[in-house]
């Protein structure tokens, strides 16, 4: 069978090819009685508008980058994050009739890959997840003049329109909740500190401490699992009476209960742990874990619906999403 032409549905429709192809390209300027006239031709001729050509007229290619500043080993591993913002983000889009161009960024090369491929035109926007301190593709993107947001704040000093979730509260939250609990020697296991999330959970927990003239015990992870459980043994063998630890993410307090677990203290009995960001795992730890809420779901589809209102002109502001104390066994 012949594709349908633009021709075939304007013939249909009674209404000349450029109302058709007004239509068929989102123009306001058509009026509701033309454009429901024109996509019933649409549906009874089955017709599928050329993408080459819409995109010559709309200059607009309908996909979106999502670029995760991370190796492969590590946006596939045991980490439900990334997964879960890149199918929720992929959801939002797919909603909008938008394509999702998922790209790694992990190494120097791929960095250069991907700004030579968003600058030939081929995205409509970006998205950059996981970023840490000297990434150059902010800058890069942003003197493109490409609309582009990023999944938490950025760490580079470029006026980036980005969505976050409240990581100082969050990590005040969590020590406050050990405080309140009758805890005294608190320690905390941070996240990498090239990192916005991993600095501003570790400013929470700090102030927390500070607020009540107690001093830091900091151990630093990687946000692995692994690195929870050598975090905690340095923890231990550097203050053997310490009672509680804030983890500055889940998987990395799944590994400290693990070195806990060997070195026979017991959760909470001798040593209480608070998580931060509530992914599924938590609920099936050993006790169920304490801990911080992050809104991962709800926090991908605002970066995707701030990034839609770009391209309509809509505001940059940066978007700030709240986070819960979920109080489990382990805290």
């Amino acid at each position: 069978m012949r594709r349908p032409t633009l021709e075939a549905v304007a013939a249909r429709a009674g209404v000349s090819r450029a109302t058709v192809s007004r239509v068929v390209n989102g123009r306001l300027t058509v009026t509701p009685q033309i454009r429901e006239a024109v996509l019933r031709a649409v549906d009874e001729l089955g017709y599928v508008p050329n993408s080459a050509a819409r995109s010559l007229v709309t200059q607009r290619t309908g996909s979106i980058a999502l670029v995760v500043s991370e190796p492969p080993t590590r946006v596939f591993s045991e980490d439900p994050m990334f997964a879960t913002v890149i199918r929720s983000a992929s959801l939002e889009l797919e909603a909008a009739d938008r394509q999702v161009v998922l790209m790694l960024a992990g190494s120097t090369k791929s960095h250069a890959r991907i700004e030579r491929y968003i600058a030939g035109g081929h995205v409509d926007g970006v998205m950059l997840i996981s970023m840490h301190g000297a990434d150059p593709l902010p800058a890069a993107i942003t003197r493109m003049g490409v609309p582009v947001v990023s999944y938490g704040r950025p760490a580079v000093p470029v006026p980036l329109p980005y969505v976050d979730n409240d990581n100082v509260g969050g990590a005040e939250k969590a020590v406050r909740h050990l405080l309140e609990r009758g805890r005294r020697r608190i320690a905390t296991i941070a996240g990498p500190q090239d990192m916005i999330g991993g600095q501003d959970r570790l400013t929470g927990y700090r102030d927390a401490l500070r607020a009540c003239d107690r001093r830091s015990i900091v151990a630093v992870g990687d946000f692995t699992r692994e690195s929870g459980a050598v975090a905690m043994r340095h923890l231990l063998e550097d203050d053997p009476a310490l009672d509680a630890v804030f983890v500055a993410n889940d998987l990395m307090a799944i590994g400290a209960l693990q070195t806990l677990r060997q070195a026979g203290r017991r959760v909470p009995d001798d040593v209480a742990v608070v998580g931060f960001d509530d992914i599924e795992a938590a609920r099936y730890t050993e006790p169920p874990l304490t801990t911080i809420r992050h809104p991962i779901v709800e926090q991908a589809v605002a970066m995707v619906r701030l990034l839609l209102g770009l391209f309509e002109g809509g505001p940059a502001a940066p978007v700030i999403l709240p986070t819960e104390l979920i109080i489990r066994e382990s805290a």
